[in-house]
């Protein structure tokens, strides 16, 4: 369900799913892009019908419903509440990121029917603890996406690195942190549901129980949330306590200065930024661990720019940092992971 959000930044989790989600999407709820073809209007590349409403929907034969959009406020938003109440009426079941619980919601469980399920992914894990660096341990390798601001593409170029991961015959898992990631994988913490004190625990837990299944030497791709340079962000120590990580991928948006949605707080060069990720990461590690994990390569967003503008200023950057520098949607993510398990 995206209602208005296959043009706009509120249905980005929705647009993660369609690119990323390896399973079926039988169909897109967006009244005002109904009858519009997907890939005209997102730039994905996927056959999916963009219908007016959960009635245009059904015929397509889902099973569940999911909630594809991050509106500000977490809250259920009127236009989309009918459709969801029609797909519960209809038998399906649903899937929601938002912050507010609809399993809470007395109107919309009534109309559950029996042997379905509302599930509100945001909710806090059970039996948490503190972080205790047990994710150190691990012989897998470890990668966390640190970004210069929030919804630059963390995830996106996390997932691009596991699947390039996967062509290339290497044992990967995906850590997903946010709503989008967790729907995508089906696995993960929400971590901005997460009291702070169990944060870094919460993503140890996660760390752990991804690399449960993985050889000595897999590779364990952890979704990047919020950011360093954001006043309103505390996302990005938990996960460096809780992953313990073996290298970093920074993920920043082509030629952003400042912060996008507070334009008066200036971005440090990337230069100062790495060294500061770099120095945080090295502390809080147990005795005898190896030494510090490095920014070992740039994933660079550059869906504003066209083709000739992308090529040029990757180029920029992959010489001014002197590392590996790719935009993993558009240009693939090959490099950046051979550059990411270089030890």
């Amino acid at each position: 369900m995206q209602h208005g959000g296959l043009s706009s930044l509120t249905g980005k989790t929705g647009l993660a799913m369609l690119r990323h989600r390896a399973g079926p999407i039988v169909a897109v709820i967006d009244p005002d892009h109904a009858g519009q073809r997907l890939d005209l209007v997102t730039g994905i590349a996927r056959s999916v019908p963009v219908v007016r409403n959960l009635a245009e929907a059904l015929p397509h034969g889902p099973a569940a419903a999911v909630i594809g959009l991050a509106p500000s406020g977490g809250g259920l938003p009127d236009v989309v509440r009918a459709d969801v109440l029609a797909a519960l009426q209809a038998g399906l079941s649903l899937a929601s990121g938002l912050h507010s619980y609809l399993n809470d919601d007395l109107e919309l469980q009534a109309a559950l029917h029996p042997g379905r399920w509302i599930w509100d992914l945001r909710r806090e894990p059970i039996g948490l603890g503190v972080g205790k660096a047990r994710a150190a341990g691990l012989p897998c390798q470890r990668i966390l996406a640190v970004g210069t601001d929030m919804a630059v593409g963390k995830m996106s170029a996390c997932l691009a690195v596991h699947e390039a991961a996967v062509r290339a015959g290497v044992s990967s898992a995906f850590v997903g942190t946010g709503q989008a990631g967790i729907l995508i994988s089906g696995q993960g913490v929400p971590l901005d549901a997460v009291r702070v004190d169990f944060a870094a625990g919460a993503v140890e837990t996660a760390v752990l129980s991804a690399a449960q299944a993985l050889p000595p030497e897999g590779l364990v791709l952890v979704e990047g949330q919020g950011s360093l340079c954001h006043p309103g962000s505390t996302a990005t120590l938990p996960l460096l306590r809780g992953s313990q990580p073996t290298a970093l991928m920074m993920v920043h948006r082509a030629r952003q200065s400042t912060i996008e949605r507070l334009p008066d707080i200036p971005l440090p060069p990337l230069e100062q930024l790495v060294a500061i990720c770099e120095s945080l990461a090295a502390i809080a590690r147990p005795a005898g661990s190896p030494a510090g994990p490095k920014v070992r390569a740039l994933a660079l967003n550059t869906a504003r720019l066209d083709d000739q503008e992308a090529s040029e200023v990757v180029e920029q950057y992959g010489e001014r940092l002197g590392i590996p520098c790719k935009d993993p949607i558009r240009h693939g993510a090959e490099e950046l992971l051979q550059a990411l398990m270089t030890s």
